[in-house]
C-alpha cells in the first residue's frame, strides 16, 4: 500500500501540474484575446473621430484645404500663408493683427469658395480703402473693398442683410463683384479696370496697382516658405 501511495504521487503532481499549466496558458490566451479585440474595436473608433474633425473642419473652413495638394498637410501651410500675409499688412498700414487677421482669413475663405485668388482680393482691399471696414467715398462706395450696393442688388442676399460696412459681409459681396468682372473681361486686368469702373483706361492704371501689390504679397508668402523650409 505505502508503495503504491508513493507510486502515485508522482502521478498525482503530474496532473496537477499539468492542469494548473493548462489554466495558466488558458489565461494567457483569454487575455491576448482580450487585447486583441479591444485594440480592434478601439482602431476604427479612433480613425472614424480623425476623420469625422476633418470632415467638419473642410465644412467650416474649407480655405484651410483649398490650395493644397495634401490635405492632411495643408492646415499649418494655409495657417502660416495667412499669418505672413496679415503680419506683412498689420505692419505695412499699421492696424491691428487681429483685425487684419479676420480680412485676410476671410478673403481666403471666399476667395478658395468661388475660385478667386485671394491675395488678389485682399490686394484690392489695400487699394480700394488701405483696410479702413468703415471707408465711403463721395460716389457711395464703402467698406473694405469700396463697393456700390445699388449696382449689385442681385448680390445683395448673399449678404443676408447684413451692413456692408461689415468686414465679411463686404468682402463677401466684393469678392463675388470681383469674379463677375473678371469673367466678362476674360482676364484678371480686364475684370479689374471694370471694377473700378475704368474700362475704357488703355493704360490699365487701377489693375497695375493693384497687380503690383498682389505680387508684394505673392513675394511675403514666398519668403515665408522659404524660411519654413530653412
Amino acid at each position: 500500500m505505502p508503495g503504491n501511495l508513493t507510486a502515485g504521487r508522482p502521478k498525482r503532481t503530474n496532473r496537477v501540474a499539468a492542469v494548473s499549466g493548462g489554466r495558466s496558458r488558458g489565461v494567457v490566451f483569454a487575455l491576448v484575446v482580450a487585447l486583441v479585440a479591444t485594440v480592434a474595436a478601439s482602431t476604427p473608433r479612433s480613425a472614424g473621430s480623425i476623420e469625422e474633425a476633418r470632415t467638419q473642419t473642410v465644412a467650416h473652413e474649407p480655405w484651410r484645404y483649398a490650395f493644397v495638394d495634401k490635405p492632411h498637410t495643408g492646415i499649418s501651410r494655409i495657417d502660416a500663408e495667412i499669418e505672413a500675409v496679415a503680419g506683412a499688412i498689420a505692419r505695412k498700414y499699421r492696424i491691428s493683427h487681429a483685425a487684419t487677421r479676420e480680412f485676410v482669413s476671410t478673403a481666403y475663405r471666399e476667395g478658395s469658395g468661388i475660385g478667386v485668388d485671394p491675395l488678389l482680393i485682399i490686394a484690392v482691399m489695400a487699394i480700394e480703402s488701405r483696410f479702413n471696414p468703415v471707408a465711403q467715398s463721395a460716389g457711395g462706395a464703402v467698406g473694405l473693398m469700396q463697393v456700390i450696393p445699388r449696382y449689385h442688388a442681385d448680390k445683395l442676399d448673399l449678404a443676408h442683410g447684413a451692413s456692408m460696412l461689415d468686414p465679411q459681409a463686404n468682402i463677401r459681396l466684393g469678392a463675388r463683384v470681383l469674379k463677375d468682372y473678371i469673367r466678362r473681361g476674360g482676364n484678371d486686368a480686364a475684370g479689374l479696370q471694370l471694377y473700378n469702373g475704368a474700362s475704357d483706361d488703355a493704360s490699365n492704371a487701377y489693375a497695375n496697382r493693384v497687380l503690383g501689390e498682389r505680387q508684394r504679397l505673392r513675394e511675403t508668402v514666398r519668403r515665408g516658405r522659404d524660411g519654413n523650409r530653412a
